[in-house]
């Protein structure tokens, strides 16, 4: 680092770090580490060694471990700097502070008592998957981890089932293989999916193929490393005359037979014109 540091102004400044690379981080989160009056992290240790890597001193400056485990205790503590008119600098331990992250809690205290949060954004495991997963992006979901006990994995996964829209999971790696069976078992073994292993690291792996084609691969293989999983959005499913008119009998409580016919068709991706004339011919109330 060179130059003279700027000093921030009060507040709670985000700062997303690499998933991988050190050298993905950009220049402003690297200011920001620089001249925070206290420094936050989701784990010192990797804090500390990256800002070693980028020659920025901790300079007797607070470092505060903020982690799941104690965000009870650590909290009061940085809301109390900013009370004081100071400068907090809080570092995930890797990827975008908040995505699967414990620093929620901090941010929406720190904004419900009125200081200034803001995020100095960068890496993030989600959006470097989606970009090299070859599946659509124009709308997708992040759901996180899934749950571990096996009833509510199973409600979790079956909600998610219809979803139109990538899905971004995350897992660990000892249980990929069997995330990938459960997909395959509960979303249809020929959906395609995506996994990304190791992202930005020297051991990167982006394998691509049906759910079914990929359980069977991880299945038979010990797998290391951050792992995300990614399913193409649900098919659309073909629309019947049995379900149309169940729709439009159901609008049809509360809306003109114009009206009902204009949501439902808009809903199915029906013509408006044929989902109006076979309102015409369904019974009414009254």
């Amino acid at each position: 680092m060179t130059g003279e540091i700027q000093k921030l102004a009060p507040g709670l400044y985000f700062v997303s770090t690499p998933i991988g690379a050190a050298r993905d981080i950009t220049l402003r989160a690297l200011d920001i580490l620089a001249s925070a009056d206290v420094i936050a992290a989701e784990d010192t240790r990797t804090l500390r060694h990256l800002m070693e890597i980028h020659g920025i001193p901790i300079a007797g400056r607070p470092l505060v471990a903020y982690h799941d485990h104690n965000g009870e205790e650590a909290r009061p503590r940085l809301l109390k700097a900013l009370a004081e008119g100071k400068s907090v600098a809080y570092a995930s331990e890797a990827g975008t502070p908040l995505v699967a992250d414990p620093g929620f809690q901090l941010g929406r205290a720190a904004a419900a008592a009125g200081h200034m949060v803001t995020a100095a954004p960068g890496a993030s495991a989600v959006l470097c998957a989606l970009t090299v997963s070859g599946l659509p992006s124009d709308r997708f979901l992040f759901a996180g981890f899934p749950p571990s006990a096996e009833g509510a994995r199973r409600r979790w996964l079956a909600e998610l089932a219809a979803t139109p829209a990538t899905l971004i999971l995350y897992e660990s790696p000892r249980r990929v293989g069997d995330l990938l069976t459960e997909l395959a078992a509960g979303f249809g073994q020929d959906r395609q999916a995506v996994v990304c292993r190791e992202l930005t690291k020297k051991f990167e792996e982006v394998r691509r193929g049906t759910l079914a084609e990929l359980a069977a691969d991880f299945s038979a293989r010990t797998v290391k490393g951050e792992v995300v999983v990614l399913v193409d959005r649900a098919p659309e499913r073909a629309v019947d005359a049995a379900d149309m008119e169940a729709m439009l009998c159901e609008a049809m409580k509360t809306l003109s037979v114009k009206d009902a016919a204009a949501m439902v068709a808009e809903a199915l991706k029906l013509p408006k014109r044929d989902v109006y004339q076979a309102a015409l011919k369904l019974p009414r109330d009254g």
